[in-house]
């Protein structure tokens, strides 16, 4: 029992780490929050994190019924999410994603509705919290049935936030070193990256559906 929990706890981890990826967050969060006094970006990290969690829980728990309610699969919302990141993506290597930012002159209600705009979309959904983290979540909890296990999916879904909280708060101080110029190259590599990973998104939804048209057309014109 515990070498199984132990094996679930680290496949958890794991896929979590793997579908968020921390690292590749950052750079998009320096560049989103460039403008922006350290405490405000601070806050946008903090709900950023705190949004994707509870999002992560909410679909954990509810993920299989909502789809199930709703005819959504997993494969629309990687379609979805692979629109998503392509048309963000686009706009970094245009280095257009500055015109977004905050003039640093403008009213404090803009500041923050700014910052909490940013920490929902497209920080915590669907950077954070991407069709790959939401599937894997409803993949995990389908697993097992015990409480013990869930428990463990949960704690892990708290750990890995943490660590990409982590990451985040220390982009500011990483990113201000490159310079603006550096950030405008990291920017638009970024940008090619995520464009990449919205490709294959989609498509990664795209051909199961396929598939299944192509498989249900002869049936119904043999």
């Amino acid at each position: 029992m515990a070498h199984s929990l132990m094996e679930f706890a680290l496949l958890c981890l794991t896929s979590l780490f793997t579908m968020i990826n921390p690292v590749s967050i950052t750079p998009v969060f320096s560049s989103i929050t460039a403008d922006l006094p350290v405490q405000q970006a601070r806050h946008v990290a903090l709900k950023a994190t705190m949004t994707a969690f509870a999002i992560l829980v909410t679909f954990a728990l509810t993920g299989s019924i909502i789809f199930k309610v709703f005819a959504i699969s997993v494969n629309s919302l990687k379609i979805v999410g692979g629109v998503l990141f392509f048309l963000m993506g686009y706009e970094m290597v245009q280095a257009r994603m500055g015109r977004t930012r905050i003039d640093k002159q403008e009213e404090m209600e803009d500041l923050e509705e700014y910052t909490n705009n940013v920490a929902i979309t497209p920080l915590a959904i669907p950077l954070i919290c991407g069709p790959g983290a939401i599937a894997t979540v409803i993949i995990l909890m389908e697993q097992h049935k015990d409480i013990l296990f869930r428990s463990v999916l949960f704690l892990s879904i708290l750990t890995v936030i943490g660590v990409t909280y982590l990451f985040l708060l220390f982009a500011k101080p990483i990113m201000d070193r490159l310079g603006e110029s550096g950030n405008k190259v990291l920017m638009r590599i970024m940008g090619l990256i995520v464009m990449v990973i919205a490709v294959e998104y989609f498509f990664g939804g795209l051909k199961p559906m396929l598939r299944d048209i192509f498989e249900i057309v002869p049936l119904a014109n043999p």
